[in-house]
């Protein structure tokens, strides 16, 4: 294996994002951030990368002149992937042109605008043999690992019910008329594309549903609000699942929940136990038996399964969370590549994909067609997931 050389497109200075998944992409030391074209003007591109003591000549005006430029640099030199960190609308054309100019792709989700889009993007992964990573980070915890584990070896039995939440107060007042960059954007149909916090938030606990269960969503009924004074897009929301073996859902997100910081958690019900997870809690996953006491499992704790375990970065009692989680995001696709570079086989990678960006913009979809039907049941398009 070797240091993966990463091109960032979006995230300058100042940029929440941007940080993050530098930090998150170094953490375990497999990947160097080397070039990028991290803002819609050149001027501030290069004076980010400046910033991040980037060398002169890598430092590009756009993701058009950085992607062609970085194709003609040896091998030995070049960018191996792009990370795109832009507001939703900047997804599909620096992924699309990453992956015809031959670069493996780390994308912030929601994948694309249009179900369309990231049809286009699956296609050119097939085609390419290339990489594609999805940054829904929650899944890289390794208490979400044990509860997938867990419901697929078969431990809670059947599953029955599915809750699933995502509460945020953050944008309970015109934050966006204030000037907060992050919900200028948020707020505008043409960056945002049509959900607002369906396609922030609720996307997360949609990718996160299906994740743990491995059940896909099959139809759903949704209730869209738009609370904010002359928001164009929703703010809060109310969906019904019907999950692929019968099972029932719930999910409610919102980010104008006065008072809420970042409440995301899952609960899951089968015929035999059940599980939850908290966010805001993430050490902790608490199960629950017909005939036996409640169990509590933690990070590096005892009888977790392999990949919880792969999962786990300190010794147990030590708190692991956001930024961990995100690391192991990278860390997996960092693996995968090298195995790609060095012909090595492994274990299909556990991170989210291209696959699981198509699942999502359905999800997106399906819930504005439903709200605008006062809440009618779509069934979400159909689609194989590859595993």
């Amino acid at each position: 294996m070797r240091k993966l050389r990463m091109g960032m497109i979006g995230g300058g200075i100042g940029s929440f994002i941007g940080d993050v998944h530098r930090k998150a992409s170094g953490l375990d030391g497999m990947i160097e951030l080397v070039c990028g074209a991290f803002s819609s003007t050149a001027e501030k591109s290069k004076a980010s990368g400046k910033a991040l003591l980037l060398p002169e000549d890598r430092c590009y005006g756009s993701f058009e002149e950085m992607i062609l430029k970085e194709k003609e640099l040896p091998e030995d030199i070049r960018m191996d992937f792009v990370s795109i960190v832009t507001p939703n609308h900047m997804h599909f054309g620096p992924a699309r042109l990453a992956l015809e100019n031959g670069f493996h792709v780390v994308c912030d989700k929601p994948l694309t605008l249009t179900v369309d889009e990231a049809k286009v993007l699956e296609k050119l992964v097939k085609s390419t043999g290339l990489h594609f990573a999805l940054t829904h980070n929650y899944p890289g915890s390794p208490m979400v690992k044990q509860a997938k584990a867990m419901v697929k070896n078969g431990d809670l039995g059947k599953i029955r019910k599915v809750q699933v939440h995502y509460l945020q107060g953050w944008m309970a007042t015109a934050v966006e008329d204030s000037g907060n960059k992050q919900a200028v954007w948020r707020v505008d149909p043409s960056k945002s594309g049509v959900g607002g916090a369906l396609g922030d938030i609720g996307t997360h606990a949609h990718n996160m549903l299906e994740y743990v269960t491995g059940l896909k969503v099959k139809e759903l009924a949704a209730d869209l609000g738009k609370f904010g004074k002359g928001r164009l897009l929703d703010d809060d929301g109310n969906i019904l699942l019907r999950l692929e073996n019968g099972a029932k859902g719930t999910m409610s997100f919102s980010q104008i929940a006065v008072g809420e910081e970042n409440n995301f958690s899952i609960r899951v019900y089968g015929e035999k136990g059940s599980l939850e997870w908290h966010q805001e809690t993430p050490n902790e996953l608490t199960t629950r038996w017909i005939d036996k006491p409640k169990v509590v499992y933690t990070p590096n704790g005892h009888e977790l399964y392999p990949n919880a375990i792969a999962a786990s970065r300190i010794p147990a009692g030590h708190p692991e969370g956001y930024l961990e989680a995100f690391a192991n995001v990278y860390k997996n696709f960092a693996t995968h590549v090298n195995a790609s570079l060095t012909d090595t086989k492994i274990e299909t990678p556990d991170y989210p994909t291209v696959y699981d960006g198509i699942r999502g913009v359905q999800f997106i979809h399906a819930a504005i067609e439903s709200d605008k039907q006062n809440a009618a049941w779509v069934g979400l398009s159909s689609f194989t997931r590859r595993d």
